[in-house]
């Protein structure tokens, strides 16, 4: 019938009808047969606007390594317990693909920015930013710049602007000649020159990509006034050698967010935080989630789930002096 170019309700229909044994089914094994015929035989396809959670989900039943085994319920707790908000300048230690640097742009929403930050020379991928289609308002605030970067940079005093504009003026009066020597160096013709205006070519206009490097301006905003929050999701790294760097660049009272596939690393920063009296409200939350089966007379939990969803260290970062 596929060969004579049926359609799949058609080869569905003929299916049943020559099945000996559809009549005798309950009508709960009939509708079983119906959508596994369907599956088959006319298949369905449903379009939708990717999202965080579209998009985590979708990796952590294929591919859970790729995001360090970060489920759905634990990437909303990161983005709760960081607070992330519109107009919220968010650092994000990004290790997981760029999944959780797409969601808190995608809370953001246009506003405010993600600074992703690395060690060493090299950032971290972010190939997952694509997959949530933002328009350019949004990339433009996705940017990137390495923790040596965030630490040294500098702001400049008044003072120094001051000085730094006197010697300015003065290499201008020096280096400027006079209008009177303008005027006797010029020789006076009584022929006008014609310039050859050049038209430059249309350069082509691409697209900005998620990632930039962060301008000097913000990187001196983010050095005087401090980062509204931190997440972190480094399943490869140890989460207190890159939190005792990291830290330091956020405002006072700021609230961070950990994740981590294991416990034991967060205990070891969670210990190190106390002793250094460097945060408050420490805590570490373990997520659960069940899932459920919502149909007429047979709602209950799914069978198969997944039972382990990693651990979140949060709390809020304070003065140390």
């Amino acid at each position: 019938m596929r060969r004579e170019g049926a359609k799949g309700d058609e080869i569905i229909e003929a299916l049943i009808a020559n099945s000996k044994t559809f009549d005798k089914k309950f009508q709960l094994s009939q509708e079983k047969y119906k959508l596994k015929k369907q599956k088959k035989y006319a298949p369905k396809l449903l379009l939708r606007r990717p999202f965080a959670r579209s998009i985590c989900e979708a990796y952590f039943k294929k591919y859970p390594a790729r995001i360090g085994f970060l489920r759905v319920d634990a990437l909303s707790l990161l983005l709760t317990m960081a607070n992330v908000t519109a107009y919220s300048d968010v650092l994000v230690v990004d290790m997981v693909g760029g999944l959780v640097t797409g969601a808190v742009a995608e809370r953001l929403g246009g506003t405010g920015y993600v600074c992703n930050t690395y060690k060493g020379n090299s950032p971290y991928p972010v190939e997952m930013v694509r997959m949530f289609n933002f328009s350019d308002k949004v990339i433009e605030r996705i940017v990137q710049s390495s923790i040596n970067e965030l630490s040294s940079a500098k702001t400049a005093s008044p003072e120094e602007n001051n000085q730094q504009e006197g010697v300015y003026n003065s290499e201008i009066n020096i280096s400027e000649p006079s209008t009177s020597d303008m005027v006797e160096d010029t020789p006076v013709t009584a022929e006008a020159t014609v310039v050859d205006i050049v038209v430059p070519e249309s350069k082509i206009i691409k697209s900005p990509k998620a990632g930039a490097n962060a301008s000097k301006e913000a990187i001196e905003m983010w050095k005087e006034n401090g980062f509204s929050s931190l997440i972190m999701a480094a399943q490869d790294q140890d989460p207190w050698s890159l939190a005792k760097d990291v830290l330091p660049l956020l405002s006072y009272s700021a609230p961070f967010a950990i994740y981590h596939q294991y416990l034991q690393p967060l205990a070891t920063c969670m210990h190190n935080l106390q002793q250094g009296k460097m945060a408050i409200n420490l805590q570490i939350t373990e997520p659960w989630l069940r899932e459920y089966q919502v149909l007429p007379s047979r709602s209950h939990p799914h069978m198969q789930m997944s039972s382990f969803g990693g651990y979140v260290l949060s709390g809020i970062r304070i003065s140390t002096t």
